[in-house]
Formats: C-alpha cells, sequence, structure tokens
C-alpha cells in the first residue's frame, strides 16, 4: 500500500538532476498544463461511462499533475505540497463556517449562496466581479460561469420563458445574418450570441452546459459508428452510401441504442 509519501518521493526521484527522468526534468509549469486538462477530462469521461474500475487510476493520473506542480513550486522555493494542503484547508474551514463554525445553514441551496458570498467577500479589491472567472476554461463552462456570477447581483432572468425568446431572437439575428451575407465575422459573432444563450437556458433548466455537450458528442458518435456498422455488414462503406441511406440508418440506430444501456437518453 502506498501513500502520498510515497507519490511524493516517486515524483523526486522523477526530477533528480542527475538520475532523473529527461521528460519529467524537461517539464515546466506551463507545458504540464495541457496534461493537466486532458487528465481532468479523462477524470470526467471516466465518470460518466460509469466506468468505475478505472476511476482510481485517472484519479491517481490527476493527483500526479498536483504532485508534479508541488515539485516545481519546491524548486522553485514558491510552495511545496504541504503549503498546497494547508491553502485548501484554510479555505474549506473560511468557507464552511456552518460545519467548523457557528453559521446555521440547512439547504444546499442555502450554502450555494453562503459559498458565492465568501467567495465575493475574498475578491473585494481584487478586480471586477467576473475578473477572476479563467479566460482559458472550455468556452461553454466559462459562459456559465460568467452568467452565474453576474446573476448573483440580480442580472439575470427570473423564469425560463424569456430565455427561450431570447433564443428565438438570436436564432433569427443569426438566419438574417447568413441570408443577407453580412460577412464571417458577423455570422460567427451571431453563432456566439446564440450559443450563448443556449448556455444560459442550460443553467436555468439545472443542467451543466458542458455536460450535455459531452453526453450528445457521445450519443452521435455511438449512431454513427452504428451507420458505420451496418454499412460494412452490407458490404457498403460511407463512401458509398448516399444521404438518404445514411439518414435511415440513424433514425434506426436511435430506435436500437435507445434500448440499450450505452444510449439512455430520449431520441432526438
Amino acid at each position: 500500500m502506498k501513500t502520498i509519501n510515497d507519490l511524493l518521493d516517486i515524483m523526486r526521484a522523477l526530477r533528480d538532476p542527475e538520475n532523473g527522468c529527461p521528460w519529467d526534468l524537461e517539464q515546466s509549469f506551463e507545458t504540464i498544463v495541457p496534461h493537466t486538462l486532458e487528465e481532468a477530462y479523462e477524470v470526467a469521461d471516466t465518470i460518466e461511462r460509469k466506468d468505475w474500475q478505472h476511476l482510481k487510476s485517472e484519479l491517481g493520473d490527476l493527483l500526479f499533475q498536483v504532485v508534479f506542480y508541488a515539485q516545481l513550486g519546491s524548486e522553485a522555493g514558491l510552495f511545496d505540497f504541504d503549503d498546497i494542503c494547508t491553502a485548501i484547508s484554510e479555505k474549506l474551514i473560511r468557507r464552511h463556517p456552518h460545519v467548523f463554525g457557528e453559521e446555521k445553514i440547512s439547504s444546499a441551496e442555502e450554502q450555494s449562496i453562503a459559498w458565492e458570498q465568501h467567495k465575493a467577500q475574498e475578491r473585494q479589491g481584487q478586480g471586477g466581479l467576473l475578473s477572476d472567472i479563467p479566460a482559458s476554461l472550455p468556452a461553454l463552462t466559462r459562459a456559465a460561469k460568467l452568467q452565474k456570477r453576474a446573476a448573483t447581483v440580480g442580472f439575470d432572468w427570473d423564469q425560463i420563458e424569456p430565455v427561450f425568446e431570447k433564443l428565438n431572437e438570436e436564432t433569427q439575428e443569426l438566419r438574417e445574418a447568413i441570408k443577407e451575407q453580412q460577412g464571417a465575422e458577423r455570422i460567427q459573432d451571431e453563432i456566439g450570441d446564440l450559443l450563448f444563450v443556449a448556455v444560459n437556458l442550460a443553467r436555468h433548466a439545472g443542467v451543466s452546459p458542458e455536460n450535455a455537450l459531452r453526453q450528445t458528442n457521445r450519443k452521435f458518435e455511438q449512431r454513427f459508428a452504428y451507420i458505420e456498422e451496418q454499412l460494412t455488414a452490407a458490404d457498403s462503406s460511407l463512401q458509398e452510401a448516399s444521404l438518404q441511406e445514411m439518414d435511415a440508418l440513424w433514425d434506426r440506430a436511435k430506435r436500437v441504442l435507445a434500448s440499450t444501456n450505452d444510449d439512455r437518453t430520449p431520441e432526438s
């Protein structure tokens, strides 16, 4: 059985200037970031697929990223793993006074409000309301965070129906931009507006837009793979099949996969 101390020792060995791994020795804070993002998405994908057998391995990969940053920080005299643990522990205690203090909170909704209030207090003097939302987040996730943060000061619709109306408005503006050939930049701007409203709709419906699109991507992939399989079984191929044939197989895929564990979502 290995512990976090064993992992820290392994990381130090990998970064040893004389006997360490050449690849690990070449890495920096900046070069590790893409790997961190990839590992986080692999954890999310494993959970969405309910692949519990491999989840601990994926979580280990993600933990290793934190250990790597801790080693880099230690070498630069900035911080070490203990500092990271201290920082998150202090933050969690500070943001949960109902657990570690005298404050009373009776529901998850109240806790969400209190959490945002604590974060707002911590942001005072550090810029505007939206200034600390990372620009590097996936666009859908960042849009949802921007909207959620703006909603904390009342800049939000209080019902979902106006969001549908705004969605229709943005759709019409996009139609006009395309019909009138207003140029790629204008069309891109209108598509961005449409996606932003779609994110708002997801937020009001209590759905993560990032998770929703990942689910749809997976559903599309499964159904398209079914089309390929059926064409191959019929001694045909995607290149040989007509659009009408592929559409018919797509409709069949919706019916077939809807009855399996691979595609439990409503047909769309």
